[in-house]
């Protein structure tokens, strides 16, 4: 087994392969003066087990593009298997036609990685679970529920104080799983888009949040506006506290200021994609799924079973 990095979150690579005791190989990636990518592998890869990690985050295009530069330079070196790691998954927002003449997206992506070379796919919290089906080659798709709830377990906060709440309608299945992990109830705020850039909070429903310990959960979090429009109805139906936890920390535009003045206790979100200085948040909790990643890689080598990894997901 073998595990290389590209440039979009080499942090996380070095947490896997911490938790792995496994060494991080030798790649060299550089751009040409006018932009191109440039991939060589520093080491013999002929006949291994190559574990590529990349997510497409920003610059989204530049790292799929370094991805797929990547996946072909190993399938050239003749690695026996090469398996994409892609904590975040990119343009996994355009997964349909929501109206007419528009691409979907997140079907390209996937072709281009499997005509790159490719031979399986492991991910985390896709916003659109039928993107698995956009590939014909294995997908491990994980969840990094219970990492997160994990955290708010351990603030001790007694469940019957806590409310899960969705952000809007098509996050309800999520939040049931938070719900249940946690032992507590559950309220939904209903969301309604005034435009294709801004969305209304307009009700509250569900269980009281009032003197409660509201924790709004969500896959990612990319201009923060339904998010923290979200928090701001909670706090003002007399929520205590307000916690926000996503897997995918975006947070593109002006998200960082919007929710700096939103009323919130805390921002939960994970290290699959690296927050630098002017994208981090007041208040800000990262938590690694390096554990998780590095576990799934673990079985996948040794051909053992990744469906354990799942168990936290019902």
């Amino acid at each position: 087994m073998k595990i290389f990095s590209g440039r979009a979150n080499p942090e996380l690579a070095l947490g896997i392969c911490h938790y792995l005791r496994h060494p991080l190989g030798k790649m060299t990636i550089t751009n040409f003066p006018d932009g191109e990518i440039f991939c060589k592998i520093e080491e013999n890869v002929r006949g291994h087990d190559v574990f590529l990690l990349q997510s497409t985050c920003q610059p989204i295009n530049e790292s799929v593009m370094e991805l797929l530069i990547m996946i072909d330079c190993f399938r050239r070196a003749s690695a026996k298997r090469i398996s994409v790691v892609i904590p975040y998954f990119g343009y996994a927002r355009q997964d349909r036609k929501d109206e007419g003449r528009v691409p979907i997206t997140a079907r390209l992506v996937a072709n281009l990685i499997q005509n790159a070379g490719a031979d399986r796919i492991l991910t985390m919290d896709l916003h659109a679970a039928q993107i698995e089906g956009f590939f014909n080659i294995p997908v491990d798709h994980l969840n990094a529920g219970f990492v997160l709830d994990d955290y708010f377990r351990s603030l001790n906060h007694d469940p019957e104080e806590m409310v899960v709440v969705s952000p809007d309608a098509g996050s309800i299945k999520r939040a049931l799983s938070h719900q249940n992990r946690l032992g507590c109830s559950l309220a939904i705020v209903d969301k309604r888009r005034s435009s294709a850039h801004d969305t209304l909070q307009a009700n509250l429903t569900g269980a009281s949040v009032e003197g409660k310990v509201a924790i709004l959960f969500d896959d990612m979090i990319s201009t923060g506006g339904s998010i923290c429009g979200a928090a701001q109805m909670v706090k003002e139906a007399g929520a205590a506290k307000v916690y926000v936890s996503a897997t995918h920390g975006v947070l593109c535009g002006n998200a960082v200021e919007k929710m700096n003045h939103a009323p919130i206790e805390e921002i939960v979100l994970t290290d699959t994609i690296p927050l630098t200085p002017e994208r981090t948040p007041a208040h800000v909790k990262v938590l690694s799924v390096a554990p998780l990643l590095g576990e799934a890689i673990r079985r996948i080598h040794f051909n053992e079973s990744v469906s354990c990894l799942f168990r936290f997901q019902s």
